[in-house]
């Protein structure tokens, strides 16, 4: 069985950090593997605790007077020098829930207010986001957001736009605009159940 038998830290930064893994492949050869993380630290990581400790959230919530739209920003990223649409997200400060993190990142990304939604908790549990290269993990939160947009709460490491997408709106940007895999997903939710994107949360 494959496993890994040395785990060495490259990096020491404070958001993101590369991990080179000494491992035994499944026919008993050795190699290595290399990995990012948002641990700061060997015994921080998921291979070293068992555990999936979410990193951060991405918020699926929807706006307007009839919440006939969806709140996405248009966010320039520097892995591929350009820009992509995504759900509001953010990472899970100390001391911080989940739901929490949502309200907060929300208001800072788009300036919108953010009522989360109660649901079951298998529906915002935290799932891996690309474990082929990274142990992050992220939890989905639900719910209704309000009020003005504002650019004031941003980082200067932020480049963004915020897009209120109708259901047409949401098939344009499937068809031709870059989009993260999460949103797609969420999008492609909305536009097939446009009267009631949060239909399958009340499903047991």
């Amino acid at each position: 069985m494959a496993s890994v038998d040395k785990v060495t830290q490259v990096t020491d930064n404070r958001f993101l950090n590369y991990y080179e893994l000494s491992t035994t492949k499944r026919t008993g050869e050795h190699g290595r593997y290399f990995m990012a993380s948002r641990a700061a630290s060997i015994s921080a990581l998921d291979l070293s605790t068992g555990q999936n400790q979410p990193d951060g959230v991405v918020i699926f919530s929807l706006t307007g007077q009839r919440r006939d739209q969806v709140v996405l920003v248009r966010q320039y990223r520097y892995p591929i020098a350009g820009w992509i649409y995504e759900l509001p997200a953010g990472l899970i400060e100390k001391g911080e829930n989940h739901k929490e993190t949502a309200v907060r990142e929300m208001k800072e990304e788009t300036g919108l207010t953010f009522r989360p939604l109660d649901v079951d908790p298998m529906y915002e549990r935290p799932f891996y986001n690309s474990v082929g290269m990274t142990d992050e993990s992220c939890c989905m939160v639900y719910g209704y957001s309000e009020g003005t947009i504002s650019r004031d709460g941003l980082e200067s490491s932020e480049e963004l736009d915020v897009v209120l997408a109708d259901c047409k709106e949401a098939e344009r940007i499937l068809k031709e605009e870059r989009v993260a895999a999460n949103c797609a997903y969420m999008l492609m939710h909305f536009i097939a159940h446009p009267d009631d994107a949060f239909s399958f949360l009340r499903r047991s």
